[in-house]
């Protein structure tokens, strides 16, 4: 399950979620296009542009002036947002009892006949290779000093956060760069809550709160 808000923020999520205010829902290419219907082509762009060369999209996609026709862009957005990754579902947590439960009863079935076979070929055993250390992994809110994710966050994280402009001031971006890289990377990536607010003469203006 997908949801877009007013500022062509595409978020998944899992089905049992319910949308906030100034967001729209859909769940296949079909109700994509049926949402889209309305919309003047120019929002398309702007949508695909939101993500196109961010991190987690790939490098291959490219921003556009304008697609050939409504169609292909519904497909070309609905096959880029495949990868993002909506929380698992509750029911996935319930599944592992169940399945160690299953697990036990067939071990106590076939103990016996188990015991026998390995007692034949315990004489055989190859030894157990030793396993090999856990490599480390960095954590995602890691960023470089200098890099413009870290640049990206000291404004985000003043008092007042930061607005459109000051950000791609900062980093030689444009609006749907900056855009993508809140969503993708600090929202989806890095699990942080980034609020948005727009001013009376329009300006919109970022802050993590958390």
């Amino acid at each position: 399950m997908f949801t877009i808000d007013t500022d062509n923020n595409i978020t998944a999520c899992a089905a049992a979620e319910q949308i906030t205010e100034g967001q729209e829902q859909f769940a296949t290419e079909k109700e994509l296009a049926k949402l889209t219907t309305a919309w003047p082509a120019d929002r398309l762009v702007e949508v695909w542009n939101s993500f196109a060369g961010v991190a987690g999209f790939g490098c291959d996609l490219k921003p556009v002036k304008k697609f050939t026709n409504r169609k292909v862009a519904v497909a070309r957005i609905w096959k880029a947002i495949q990868k993002l990754n909506a929380p698992a579902a509750p029911q996935a947590a319930d599944a592992a009892p169940k399945a160690a439960a299953a697990t036990t009863r067939a071990t106590h079935k076939d103990a016996a006949p188990q015991a026998k076979r390995g007692a034949r070929k315990a004489k055989t055993s190859k030894p157990t290779k030793a396993a090999k250390p856990a490599t480390t992994v960095k954590p995602a809110t890691e960023a470089r000093d200098g890099s413009k994710k870290s640049i990206i966050l000291d404004l985000l994280r003043r008092p007042k956060g930061a607005t459109m402009a000051e950000i791609m001031a900062a980093t030689d971006w444009q609006a749907h760069s900056v855009r993508g890289f809140i969503s993708g990377t600090l929202g989806k990536k890095m699990g942080l809550a980034v609020e948005s607010t727009k001013s009376k003469d329009g300006d919109r203006t970022y802050q993590i709160t958390k």
